[in-house]
Order: structure tokens, then sequence, then C-alpha cells
């Protein structure tokens, strides 16, 4: 069974820690990398758009960018495992288990940078945990 229940819910927290970035010292770090990353969500199927711009992260749930700079491709649940420090994205492209198109270095040279918001997403879903205790 997901972990998610629905589109939104994925949204709310793969979506939600990108924008609690910006109240950390990883969203300008995050924002000089001036690239848009288009991530496809399935199990649910949702779609966020980040653009990591000008200083800030803006995230826009449900939009697309045909034109993004990378575009990712992945079950939601492995956007969990990864957010919750528990799933390599190398090891997982390789594996075939996420998909990308556009220059995949620029995100590997990020995720090094989303360490410090591991905690902050394991916040964001800390409710939903006891819930499903």
């Amino acid at each position: 069974m997901p972990f998610f229940t629905d589109a939104d819910e994925a949204l709310k927290y793969l979506g939600g820690v990108f924008r609690k970035s910006n109240e950390t010292e990883v969203g300008p770090k995050l924002a000089s990398a001036e690239i848009d990353l288009q991530v496809y969500y399935s199990d649910p199927d949702a779609q966020v758009l980040i653009k990591m711009r000008d200083g800030k992260v803006e995230v826009f749930d449900n939009e697309e960018n045909d034109d993004a700079d990378v575009k990712l491709y992945m079950p939601a649940d492995i956007g969990d495992k990864f957010w919750r420090g528990e799933y390599n994205l190398a090891v997982g492209l390789a594996k075939g288990q996420v998909k990308a198109k556009g220059p995949v270095n620029k995100i590997l040279k990020l995720v090094p940078l989303t360490k410090p918001l591991f905690p902050i997403y394991r916040d964001l879903v800390a409710d939903k945990d006891k819930a499903a205790a």
C-alpha cells in the first residue's frame, strides 16, 4: 500500500519540503543552481515543478514545464524514502528505479545539499506516521 493516499497528500509533503527549504540555509544554496526541476510521481500520480532561481526556491503543484532543465520520474514512495534519508538517488538512477531526462549531474550535485532537510521532512510527515502506526 502506498504511503500517500492521493496526489494532494503527496504534493503536500514532497513539495512541502522544498517550500520549507526557503526557511533554512539550504534554500539559497539550492536556488543558486539556477535550474527548473520537474518531478513526476506515480502511485499516486502527481507532478511538481521546482524552480531554483534568483535566490529562492519556488514550488508549483500540478504544474508542468516542458522545458524544465531536469525531469525526474519516480514512485511517490521513493520520494518519501529519499526525504527520510533512506534512499540513494544515484543508486536509484543506476538501477532504473528513478528515470531522468536532462543533465542529471546538475541534480546529483544538489543531493548532498538536501541532507539538512531530512529532519524537516520527517517533522512534516510525523503526524501521518503516527496515524499509520
